[in-house]
């Protein structure tokens, strides 16, 4: 099959934008208030652990990415650690899932923002309404080519890194610098709530898979894939925590949890007045349109590699044009039907679920096969595994006492994943040479 990916399309400062265009997107606007919820006035803190453990993560990406820059991006480095098999295709496909998670998250957010200035933001209808519209958008834009895709990320990153800086800044100054805990609340950090939290920190740092799943697109990759991830998690760690104490510094924890599907929103109004407030709305809007747009990029061509790689099978449904254009179809078909069946809560927790499993196992399968070949070291492979079991089993105890429900829903459905691909691919596991590309 002729490839359909354009080599070099994608520059260093266009693979970095799109990185942090999906990390933001979900990240700040749609995630804070839930952090905050769990992690307790501390909850700033939770983004640099989740960003000590993505950066662990991080590593084995850089150093496979490097080493086999590819379209196929998290398929391929699965393929290669395990073989042709069922545990590639099934993890490979909870990525993919778990990205369509993400979006339907950004989805969400963007339409609970857009009503906020109309006091709608909890509105059960319009809400997965203008979801969906902006998921058709995204469609839309990124059947126009990657070059569109490009330019419009590189644009949109620039105004709304510049704009939740200035955010994050004013905000901060606004309260002299003081990086207080968010009051209103005990000082302790609650510590199972806290590594809770991580898995919800890591979810809003997971976009820079997004890198690597362009990666034979980028110009340079065996260089600029990890250089791209490297930089777009440093950026976004930077402006997590701008805005993160700026909205401890605004609010108390009772008005943030109160307030968690918009804090943002709800920290500009104290701080800056009306203008502040529909500025920070303004940001939402374009963060999470940008984000949607390049997450649907890399999912899109994600499916697309899969099918590609016989790891998945492919149906038409009568629709003419390359297989590309069909995976965009079923991406943006399966999030719409989250954003409109799941709230944000859910949502996220679905996402950090699967996540997390498919995380671990590419971290465990590149220590076995692969960490001699790539020159990874393997204790910094342990330590990721170790990490991303240690937040996994703390969230699902969390999850078991607050939403049970969402866990027997993320269980069921990664059973189903494995268990789906056993049967089509008839083995877990392929012969043959495992670092072979």
């Amino acid at each position: 099959m002729k490839s359909e990916y354009q080599k070099n399309s994608i520059s260093l400062l266009g693979g970095i934008s799109m990185g942090t265009g999906v990390m933001i997107g979900a990240g700040i606007f749609a995630l804070t208030g839930q952090i905050a919820e769990l992690a307790g006035p501390w909850f700033p803190l939770s983004f640099i652990a989740g960003g000590i453990v993505t950066a662990f993560s991080a590593y084995t990406y850089v150093k496979m990415s490097n080493a086999f820059p590819s379209a196929g991006g998290i398929a391929m480095i699965l393929q290669k650690a395990y073989g042709p098999g069922a545990i590639a295709a099934a993890a490979s496909l909870l990525m993919a899932l778990s990205m369509v998670i993400n979006e339907s998250l950004v989805a969400r957010t963007f339409g609970t923002y857009l009503l906020r200035p109309f006091d709608l933001a909890a509105n059960d209808i319009l809400v997965p309404v203008l979801g969906v519209a902006l998921i058709i958008f995204a469609y839309i834009i990124n059947i126009s080519g990657n070059r569109s895709i490009g330019l419009f990320s590189l644009i949109m990153a620039f105004l709304k890194i510049g704009g939740i800086a200035i955010f994050g800044i004013a905000a901060l100054a606004a309260s002299g610098f003081t990086f207080q805990p968010a009051s209103g609340a005990s000082q302790s950090i609650p510590i199972a709530g806290f590594t809770a939290s991580i898995a919800l920190s890591i979810l809003a740092f997971k976009g820079f898979t997004t890198i690597t799943n362009s990666g034979a697109e980028i110009v340079d990759p065996h260089k600029n894939v990890g250089r791209t991830i490297i930089i777009s998690i440093a950026i976004c760690v930077v402006v997590y925590l701008l805005v993160a104490f700026g909205v401890g510094s605004s609010l108390s924890l009772d008005r943030i949890i109160a307030a968690k599907d918009y804090a943002l929103a709800e920290a500009a109004a104290p701080a800056f007045g009306a203008y502040g407030f529909y500025f920070t709305i303004a940001l939402a809007v374009v963060a999470t349109a940008s984000g949607l747009i390049a997450s649907v990029f890399a999912v899109s061509r994600m499916l697309a590699m899969l099918t590609e790689m016989k790891m998945i099978p492919h149906r038409h449904f009568g629709m003419s044009g390359p297989i590309r254009d069909h995976t965009l179809v079923y991406t943006v078909v399966i999030a719409s039907i989250l954003t409109v069946f799941f709230d944000l809560s859910r949502i996220a927790s679905l996402g950090a679920f699967f996540y997390l499993i498919m995380d671990s196992l590419i971290h465990w399968g590149v220590f076995r096969r692969l960490r001699s070949e790539i020159g990874a070291k393997g204790w910094v492979l342990i330590a990721a595994i170790a990490l991303d079991l240690l937040v996994l089993v703390v969230f699902a105890g969390m999850k078991l006492q607050s939403d049970p429900m969402i866990v027997v829903i993320a269980a069921g459905f990664i059973a189903a994943v494995f268990a789906y691909e056993r049967v089509f691919l008839s083995q877990w596991t392929g012969k043959g040479d495992h670092g072979s590309h």
